[in-house]
């Protein structure tokens, strides 16, 4: 289980040639790698203030991030704890590469393990006994999340605290009325895109409070917080945005009417003069919501 990005869809298994498979899938990979830095980038302050938020009772020493990714959470963790040691875990060799070499430019290559480990085994690495375990983006790609919650509360230190965040499916970025051609199509690509991701991701969008009460957890608060980031004049917000609509197209392609891809792939074209990178009035519009749950004492 790598992290599970919003932006990243599933991978129906193809039958073809391993090199090209493997060429293939390594382009993926760092093109999800290259859309969670952005994300990491682009919303750096409203992961800041999740970790602000989150109820501790001392400053956590052992933190584990399950679901990594290139390490949005781990570094945003560790400028919150600056004495904790973080086990950060993911499935993905390279997105995990990514993350060592910040934590080395950081100087903080002492306090973060990369660990790889794929969630959906049943059989987890030595993760120690830690006070915080962080999940962001990556619980609703669970394949048994029921199974992994009661993984993690036996997991944590008595009193340790449980952080799943989740946004709210894929951030939206043009005005409603946008592109002029085809006004209102990033709602309709948004529309095709939850009917793909309910057939293939079942668990996204789910209320997780029922869920880690029903694993053991007690519920020490919910907190949605509302992003809306004016990207008028941010290279970062058009980068997002483009990498973002590149890889919704993937599940919506054959929802589209032909008028909507074409003006979607107008959007895409970087050399188009209706390119989503000339745009001067992209925005960040989304939700991140986090759910608290504490094992008992």
């Amino acid at each position: 289980m790598t992290h599970a990005h919003p932006h990243a869809s599933p991978h129906p298994h193809r039958h073809q040639d391993q090199d090209q498979d493997q060429h293939r899938h390594q382009h993926d990979t760092d093109g999800e790698a290259e859309i969670l830095d952005l994300d990491a980038e682009v919303l750096a302050g409203h992961i800041a203030a999740v970790t602000a938020w989150l109820p501790v009772q001392a400053p956590p020493h052992r933190i584990v991030d399950l679901g990594c990714g290139t390490g949005a959470g781990t570094f945003a963790l560790l400028d919150r704890f600056p004495d904790a040691q973080i086990t950060a875990v993911d499935s993905s060799a390279g997105h995990l590469q990514r993350l060592s070499r910040k934590a080395r430019a950081r100087g903080a290559e002492g306090r973060v393990l990369a660990v790889r480990a794929d969630l959906d085994d049943t059989g987890w690495p030595d993760l120690g006994t830690p006070d915080l375990v962080w999940a962001s983006a990556s619980m609703h790609h669970m394949a048994d999340p029921d199974r992994v919650l009661r993984k993690v509360h036996d997991l944590l230190a008595p009193g340790g605290l449980f952080a799943v965040v989740e946004l709210a499916g894929f951030p939206r970025f043009l005005p409603e009325n946008a592109p002029e051609d085809r006004p209102g199509l990033e709602e309709r690509c948004h529309t095709a895109s939850d009917r793909f991701h309910a057939e293939h991701v079942s668990h996204r969008g789910a209320d997780w409070g029922p869920k880690l009460t029903a694993a053991g957890f007690t519920l020490d608060g919910e907190r949605t917080i509302t992003v809306n980031i004016d990207g008028s004049r941010s290279e970062a917000v058009g980068a997002y945005a483009l990498g973002s609509l590149r890889r919704m197209r993937r599940s919506v392609a054959d929802a589209l009417p032909p008028q909507d891809l074409a003006a979607l792939d107008r959007l895409l074209d970087t050399d188009s003069p209706h390119s989503v990178l000339r745009r001067d009035d992209l925005a960040v519009r989304t939700e991140r919501t986090v759910w608290a749950a504490r094992r008992k004492n």
